[in-house]
């Protein structure tokens, strides 16, 4: 069957229906690229590089805030995100970033035409456990950004562009930590 005959198609009354066909994806090279002068634009206006954890740690700081305003100002730690109140945290440019990805991902999709609710997992393992892993391991990596002092996007990206060594080391680490975790988990994805 033709492209054009999968894309439009006669049902049983002759009406015409259209299938939405996905875009491919881009080039991973020319997308490479294109993240590498988002970062150097980053380090142009903003003076420092690109990274997610701390719009996060920002959201949980202006949370707290609300709730205990005594703990937050006597903690170093919040006081860092909180600030001496003359700026809202939640106007911290990694915020806009956070959201600009959220904002872009959904876009590209919308117009590649690959948005669809849908849980991809391996046959021998059920949606609930995909999920309960997919939080457990996200949970796990937000821990692990805190203790390496940023997330997998601003230490591979802006420390590796810097080259930190301590970035460096987390990378390397992460992927070793992925290959070895692969050996356990491959199967249900068989």
């Amino acid at each position: 069957m033709s492209t054009l005959a999968r894309i439009l198609h006669l049902d049983k009354t002759h009406e015409v229906h259209i299938a939405h066909v996905a875009q491919p994806y881009w080039n991973p090279y020319l997308s490479g690229i294109g993240l590498g002068l988002v970062l150097l634009a980053a380090f142009v206006v903003m003076g420092r590089g690109l990274g997610a954890s701390g719009a996060f740690s920002s959201l949980v700081a202006t949370g707290l805030h609300a709730v205990a305003p005594d703990h937050t100002t006597s903690n170093e730690y919040f006081t860092e995100y909180i600030g001496d109140g003359t700026q809202h945290p939640l106007k911290d440019w990694l915020v806009f970033e956070v959201l600009g990805v959220f904002a872009g991902g959904f876009i590209s999709g919308a117009l590649a035409n690959r948005i669809k609710p849908t849980v991809e997992k391996g046959p021998r393992i059920s949606r609930r456990n995909r999920l309960l892993l997919a939080f457990l391991g996200g949970g796990i990596m937000g821990i692990g950004a805190k203790l390496a002092r940023g997330c997998t996007s601003g230490q591979a990206l802006t420390g590796g562009a810097l080259l930190g060594v301590g970035s460096w080391a987390f990378m390397l680490a992460v992927f070793a930590g992925a290959y070895a975790t692969a050996y356990f988990v491959r199967r249900q994805w068989t």
